[in-house]
């Protein structure tokens, strides 16, 4: 019995994967157990900032397992406080919790701004998001998440979430209340589409919550650590967040989630909150290895530059394929979008020709490469894309 058999046998079946089993991975290319070659465009969903096992990581972890793997967070860990001080010291935040993925980041993220409506704003509670929204997969995180198919499953969801359209100020308005304590957005929305707010969006939406002295939440899981072209998305909008959380590309593939406030949203007292894994040694100075690497080699830059090469390619293609109606995203977040449902049989046609691309929905990819690669994987990535669109009948 083969792998693939296996994992059918013993795995519990919540994921469609495709027909590939991955041993090994270099830099923007993975291998499977047949040694076939294969160009990775998907990037363990935006994960694998630095490529499969980048040198600076995998040099870092492999000290810190031969030194301290895990203890308890009632001492003091020298990764933990390094990998805070880099985040804080390049961010427009104040103080840093540790976790181990990005629903769990969110989910403190929504019990901290709990606190401080019941600290500060007479007990409200509620947090407005807004539809096509993605903040994880815990039963709270799916009330948060503005897509039905997520929710649907799982009815009655936990209450404290009020879901108003995307990219529109006034359904914030309208929908904040005495018991409304923030407002969680995605900078560019992920699993939602990739979508682009308007210019003014999150600017109005910041000024909206000084004037009502309620907390902003910035969900940037998919977007921060360089992924859109800077280090964080929040700046390329001009504002800044009272709360941050970020997760996916901190350590490369090492799994970590970060929660990070402004001094007035940090209202965590001891015993409030906590993470047994959260902060462990082997994650942070996997985090702390790919975010110095990030900073120092402005690695964001690249991202943002081989990005507009990237997004001029695919629409390079939407010319010449009338099918399809939209090129979107910043940096290296992007996707392209189909006139009818056809995304799968596309992502099988790459795959067949060694190129690893995520179907975002029906009619949609999306692409999600390492923030390393250059412009000749790109053009490589290309070349593949075009012969598979040209199978489509």
């Amino acid at each position: 019995m083969g792998w693939q058999e296996l994992e059918h046998k013993y795995f519990m079946q919540t994921v469609e994967r495709l027909p590939l089993t991955l041993v090994k991975g270099q830099g923007a290319r993975v291998w499977d157990e047949n040694g076939r070659e294969c160009l990775d465009f998907v990037g363990g969903w935006a994960v694998d900032s630095l490529g499969h096992c980048h040198p600076v990581v995998v040099e870092a972890v492999t000290a810190q397992v031969q030194t301290l793997i895990q203890v308890s967070n009632q001492f003091y860990t020298i990764p933990q406080v390094r990998l805070a001080e880099l985040l804080v010291q390049n961010s427009c935040l104040d103080k840093v919790f540790f976790c181990n993925s990005g629903a769990e980041a969110n989910e403190g993220a929504v019990k901290l701004a709990r606190r401080y409506g019941k600290l500060y704003l007479n007990g409200a509670y509620e947090i407005i998001t807004t539809t096509d929204s993605f903040h994880g997969r815990t039963l709270a995180m799916v009330a948060a998440t503005g897509q039905a198919k997520f929710q649907q499953p799982y009815l009655p969801l936990p209450v404290g979430f009020v879901n108003v359209e995307y990219n529109n100020v006034d359904a914030i308005k309208a929908a904040t209340s005495n018991q409304t304590c923030a407002v969680m957005l995605e900078p560019v929305q992920g699993e939602g589409g990739v979508n682009l707010p308007s210019d003014n969006y999150l600017t109005a939406v910041r000024r909206w919550c000084d004037q009502k002295g309620i907390l902003l939440i910035l969900d940037e899981i998919q977007t921060g650590v360089g992924r859109i072209g800077t280090l964080f998305a929040y700046e390329q909008y001009g504002i800044e967040p009272d709360i941050m959380t970020l997760a996916k590309g901190l350590a490369s593939g090492i799994p970590i989630g970060a929660v990070l406030a402004k001094e007035k949203a940090d209202v965590f007292a001891p015993g409030e909150h906590g993470s047994t894994y959260g902060g462990n040694p082997v994650a942070c100075v996997a985090g702390y290895a790919t975010l110095k690497f990030i900073i120092d080699n402005d690695v964001a830059g690249n991202a943002r530059r081989v990005g507009q090469y990237f997004a001029s390619g695919l629409e390079k293609l939407k010319r010449k394929f009338q099918f399809i109606t939209d090129v979107r995203g910043r940096g290296l977040l992007l996707a392209v979008e189909f006139s009818s449902d056809i995304a799968h049989s596309v992502v099988m046609a790459c795959l067949d020709r060694g190129l690893l691309v995520n179907r975002l929905k029906p009619n949609a990819l999306r692409f999600m490469p390492p923030l390393i690669i250059g412009n000749g994987e790109v053009d490589e990535a290309l070349g593949i894309l075009d012969k598979a669109l040209s199978t489509i009948d």
